[in-house]
């Protein structure tokens, strides 16, 4: 299930956090984690280093999807080149697939956390080029051909920002032995068996299968084993 998830503590969480805390200072790692997770799940709340921690102790356990879920979860909040090349190194590490990050990875992850900051700012233009056209034309002035031909390019352009530009849905293989399809049936042509920990573009879906590439390929796996990304 996608979490929604918010920047902030409520006072009557605090208590629990830092009881977490206290938990993680003493080496006591799996109570911590019980706690930190009761936070996050339960009461939808984080902070970055609750984050960091729960991955630190993921991957302790050898529990490497929750160990990238916890930094991924801390990346889309703080994008940080060093947060990808731990992803990547952990990945290498225990040859994990889908974490090769890059530089347009990096500028892909900068714009999803200001998409709405961007679209707010494009309506504002929008709403004011709009009005004072309107209050030029009441006055009498007249525009020329190329400025409302890109005026209505301008809304179309806005109209794809927000309809058609998605930077893609990603998720996390969950469970081990789990069979990539080619197609969405269990009796379709089997592509591969995966272990957990491998990242995988989500490319559609359909019933309770997801569309995803696997090696560029297009394939299947069932929902119940991919862990969405947020």
């Amino acid at each position: 299930m996608l979490l929604i998830l918010k920047p902030a503590y409520s006072q009557e969480h605090k208590f629990t956090y830092a009881k977490a805390d206290s938990l993680f200072e003493r080496q006591h790692y799996t109570e911590a984690l019980t706690l930190y997770e009761q936070i996050l799940n339960k009461e939808q709340h984080y902070s970055p280093q609750m984050l960091l921690k729960m991955a630190y102790i993921k991957e302790g356990l050898r529990d490497y999807t929750g160990a990238m879920y916890y930094l991924h979860l801390f990346y889309t909040k703080q994008p940080s080149r060093s947060v990808l090349k731990k992803m990547e190194e952990l990945a290498q590490a225990n040859r994990l697939s889908g974490y090769e990050y890059n530089d347009l990875q990096f500028f892909k992850t900068q714009f999803s956390k200001y998409y709405m900051r961007i679209l707010e700012l494009m309506l504002l233009a929008a709403v004011v080029t709009a009005t004072v056209m309107l209050v030029s034309w009441r006055k009498g002035h007249k525009f020329t051909r190329q400025f409302k031909i890109g005026f209505v390019l301008y809304l179309l352009f806005i109209l794809y920002y927000i309809n058609f530009l998605n930077l893609g849905r990603g998720g996390i293989i969950k469970n081990d032995q789990v069979a990539i399809m080619s197609a969405p049936s269990a009796g379709a042509n089997w592509l591969a068996t995966v272990s957990q920990g491998h990242k995988v573009p989500i490319t559609g879906e359909q019933d309770i299968w997801y569309e995803i590439k696997w090696k560029g390929e297009t394939a299947y796996i069932r929902k119940n084993n991919l862990l969405q990304l947020p």
